[in-house]
């Protein structure tokens, strides 16, 4: 439902300039926005955007106001959480259904479901397994022996939870994922790879999101650990024996290997790649593609491969950048060299039949 630009701008806390009585009835972005829905701008290289936009109104902040004047704005310290509480308010979450435990799910007769749950059909629940309340689980989904998943948990289609995983409350576990696999553990003898068994689980805490087709390996013993409020993308590889800290942003395509430990808000883009037994320091930022071969030290911010502090891993990629204009500088000095060096021989030459 809509709502005057006055009430939205209370609601997210942001200061209205213009008219509070525009309605207001959704929220998209800058280039696709209409007159009844507002946008926002957090990242200055859009800023050029805001005289184009046809949306109603825009979440700025302070900084960016006299930029445009064509149309209401909402100032807000943090443009971009602001817009956040705007999505909240003015679409929601996805809606899942009602509570209810189809009969085409199979349901070990030890395990246990709590209040309001939702159990979609094709669904397999496994013995000693612990549902608690207010979850949904979708088709074709596995939840292994003795698993335990707490309070209003999301299951996705096609996600299978391996035995003795454990899920804290509010965990979202998108379709493809994988939780509790067999890490890579083996040991070579002979010139042959013996499989180790992993006895040990995955442990994921409170407020975690895995994106699509992630996997994260089981422990070879102990606990394979994603801290709580951890988010990852799409994608994602987590080797046997990490453990994720906190408040971490993962991003698609990341490849963690075993035994690594990350702090608290750490920030890892995509498609970089970290080796095994290192450990990441709290809210330390590795850029996308670097591929990080030892320890990151707190709020450090590396990139490249191997990884640098990001200041020298740009000045080595500008330095690349220019290889192709200094490699034909360096062929041109070379002939010159050549020459200066054929026009010295020459008046030696001169100089010893003078001489004779």
């Amino acid at each position: 439902m809509g709502m005057t630009l006055e009430k939205l701008s209370a609601s997210i806390g942001a200061q209205i300039l213009g008219n509070g009585k525009m309605q207001i009835a959704g929220c998209a972005g800058l280039e696709e926005a209409g007159p009844d829905e507002v946008s926002f701008v957090a990242n200055p290289k859009y800023i050029r955007k805001l005289q184009d936009t046809k949306a109603g109104a825009v979440i700025l902040s302070a900084h960016y106001v006299k930029t445009t004047q064509k149309r209401p704005l909402l100032v807000a310290d943090d443009p971009y959480f602001a817009f956040r509480e705007a999505m909240v308010i003015l679409h929601g979450f996805r809606q899942h259904p009602q509570p209810d435990i189809s009969d085409k799910a199979l349901i070990h007769p030890t395990a246990t479901l709590g209040k309001g749950c939702c159990i979609h059909p094709m669904v397999f629940v496994a013995a000693s397994a612990r549902i608690a309340d207010r979850c949904v689980v979708y088709p074709n989904s596995y939840i292994g022996t003795n698993v335990i998943i707490g309070d209003d948990c999301v299951i996705y289609p096609n996600v299978a939870v391996y035995d003795g995983c454990v899920l804290g409350n509010r965990v979202t576990l998108h379709s493809g994922s994988v939780v509790g696999q067999d890490g890579l553990g083996y040991a070579t003898h002979g010139g042959v790879h013996h499989k180790i068994p992993q006895v040990g689980n995955v442990v994921i805490e409170d407020d975690v999101e895995i994106g699509a087709n992630c996997a994260i390996d089981r422990a070879t013993v102990g606990s394979t650990l994603i801290g709580k409020g951890t988010k990852l993308s799409d994608l994602v590889t987590i080797g046997h024996g990490t453990r994720i800290g906190p408040h971490n942003m993962i991003v698609a395509q990341v490849g963690i290997a075993g035994s690594v430990q990350t702090g608290a808000y750490v920030s890892i883009a995509g498609q970089a790649g970290i080796a095994g037994h290192l450990k990441i320091g709290d809210q330390a930022q590795v850029a996308a593609k670097s591929g990080v071969i030892s320890d990151v030290p707190d709020k450090m911010q590396v990139g490249g491969q191997p990884s640098l502090p990001l200041t020298q891993a740009k000045r080595n990629y500008l330095a690349q950048a220019k290889m192709p204009q200094l490699l034909q500088q360096f062929k041109q000095l070379q002939k010159r060299v050549a020459e200066l060096e054929s026009q010295a021989e020459m008046a030696k030459t001169v100089i010893s039949d003078t001489d004779g």
